[in-house]
């Protein structure tokens, strides 16, 4: 007889219980709102070892992946063979710490007596509070805000793993997914989810969800089309446009703003609130980049500055003599704890800081538990201390060929040739939306006057290391600033402002974006930027070679 296991928790299998059944046995909460009977798709869970034991995928599990199950619906058959699961919502570090930028209070919704309006639009009878939420839906991971509207005030906040993943770990695979293989089911399952966090946090400010009448969601263009349950299949295709874009330069749309009621996209709000997409840059570069540019106050910058807000799409803006040239680099999950064996996202027992000493590594972890993996701040610190000691070449050859490294004993976390190999072709992403655009401007990290590090994976990392394997560019430490949850500010702006949006729609016309693929010499920079090493101070317009 053997156990169902979940994370340090187990339990002994029984034969002819669901998953969801063993879950309630260990005290595991899995989401469901239609009785267990496989329709809301809520209680989706990865099958992280023991598939062959359960009973064959049911109708209702027809949309999902290998590896993945309904909870209700997956019945243990083989009570001599352990089975191990895993949550798609897991709580993440929450960076609640943000630059905030002093921001009239002015919002799209208003009270006029005892009505609340929204521009003209009458949508209740005030209920003693006007509430909105702000949302930053990345890829990896998803952080929401419930603000005041009547004092621009933050009541908390919510921070989960992207639920989507089910249908892949890059917006391409996510792409294809709705496309080809289960159109609307990744537009429910964020739904479904943000509707759990939506109650979460209403209870812990003791609100009502009735109180709430604005939400303003930022993100890539492929995760804001999909929340908004709108089609992603172009974003995929030349010349990666979406839909609203390609209405945009055909003069069928002024912009690229989304509205729609909250109620018609299934969100748990007030019956009349509306549900605001910030406008998109060019392509796969989303509101959630133009959502930076107002966390950095860009109408104000004078200096040479450059943004990067480091993701699964890491995004790159150059101010410039007036300029602003920007670029989305698809880095992919390896450094957010996809395709790396041990890599996990910032979640309790991730290894976030390492060092090489005599005895071995020391490493610390979040929540100060046993070590589970590694998140991205410990990989960028493994990556430089291996570099640092000759453990590991350029390249990403490990000393006497091994092609395998054993970072911790106990339990057996280690890092592959493999790894290495995910880990140099996400950086190499990052390096080239960083040269590329420098190039693209004919300056050098030298002139950068502030490095702005946005998002949460950027706000824990060491930029010293990171610099040290080509992360980042090569600027002085005391030029670097992290703005923190950089989106999330910029959303919350936009919630408490009305002119804010129409400022970011100014904002966004003066913005040159630059398609990396298309670049001369991307190939040959690409291939420099998989070697763990510094970048060039002094690059020249002809690439790193040359430099």
């Amino acid at each position: 007889m053997t156990s169902v296991f979940f994370a340090d928790r187990n339990c002994v299998s029984q034969v002819g219980k669901t998953l969801f059944d063993h879950a309630n046995m260990l005290g595991v909460d899995v989401p469901s709102s239609c009785g267990r009977m496989g329709s809301c798709h809520e209680c989706v869970v990865e099958i992280r070892d023991g598939d062959e034991s359960l009973s064959p995928p049911s109708e209702a599990e027809s949309f999902l992946r290998d590896g993945y199950r309904l909870a209700c619906q997956a019945t243990v058959r083989d009570r001599n063979a352990g089975v191990a699961f895993g949550l798609l919502r897991r709580a993440t570090r929450v960076l609640s710490s943000k630059t905030e930028s002093a921001v009239p209070l002015d919002p799209q919704v208003r009270r006029a007596g005892d009505q609340v309006m929204h521009g003209e639009e009458r949508l209740d009878r005030y209920r003693g509070r006007m509430l909105g939420i702000g949302l930053d839906v990345g890829t990896s991971t998803v952080v929401a805000e419930l603000v005041d509207l009547e004092s621009g005030a933050s009541l908390c906040q919510a921070h989960f793993e992207n639920p989507q993943r089910f249908g892949g770990s890059d917006v391409i695979s996510r792409i294809y997914y709705d496309s080809q293989v289960a159109t609307g089911e990744l537009h429910r399952a964020m739904i479904n989810t943000l509707n759990l966090e939506i109650r979460r946090m209403c209870a812990e400010a003791d609100v009502s969800r009735h109180q709430i009448y604005d939400l303003v969601v930022v993100g890539n263009a492929t995760m804001r089309e999909l929340f908004f349950d709108q089609s992603v299949e172009s974003i995929g295709q030349r010349p990666y446009k979406s839909e609203i874009e390609q209405e945009v330069l055909a003069g069928r749309r002024p912009n690229t703003e989304r509205s729609e009621s909250a109620r018609k996209l299934g969100i748990h709000a007030n019956r009349n609130a509306r549900v605001y997409g910030a406008p998109l840059v060019a392509s796969h570069l989303g509101g959630d980049v133009a959502a930076d540019l107002l966390a950095l106050d860009v109408v104000a910058q004078r200096e040479t500055f450059m943004l990067v807000d480091i993701g699964t799409n890491t995004e790159v803006v150059i101010g410039h003599k007036g300029r602003l040239v920007a670029a989305s680099c698809p880095a992919g999950p390896a450094f957010e704890g996809g395709l790396v064996r041990f890599g996990m996202p910032a979640c309790d027992g991730a290894i976030e800081s390492l060092r090489l000493v005599t005895k071995g590594f020391e490493y610390s972890t979040i929540g100060g538990l046993p070590p589970q993996g590694f998140c991205g701040s410990g990989l960028i610190d493994l990556l430089a201390e291996l570099r640092r000691a000759g453990w590991m070449s350029e390249k990403g050859v490990f000393g006497d060929r091994q092609r395998e490294l054993t970072i911790v004993a106990e339990p057996p976390l280690t890092l592959s040739r493999e790894d290495a190999s995910q880990l140099a072709q996400a950086k190499a992403a990052n390096y080239c939306g960083q040269t590329i655009l420098l190039q693209h401007l004919g300056i050098t990290p030298a002139e950068i006057d502030r490095l702005y590090l946005a998002g949460g994976f950027a706000n824990y990392i060491d930029v010293t290391a990171a610099a040290d394997i080509g992360f980042l560019a090569p600027v002085p430490v005391a030029r670097i600033v992290r703005l923190g949850n950089a989106a999330l500010e910029g959303a919350r702006q936009l919630l408490i402002s009305a002119p804010k949006r129409r400022e970011l729609l100014d904002v966004l016309a003066r913005v040159e974006h630059v398609e990396l693929e298309t670049t001369p010499q991307f190939f040959e920079m690409f291939v420099d930027g998989c070697q763990f090493k510094p970048m060039v101070a002094e690059l020249s317009a002809d690439g790193p070679e040359s430099a």
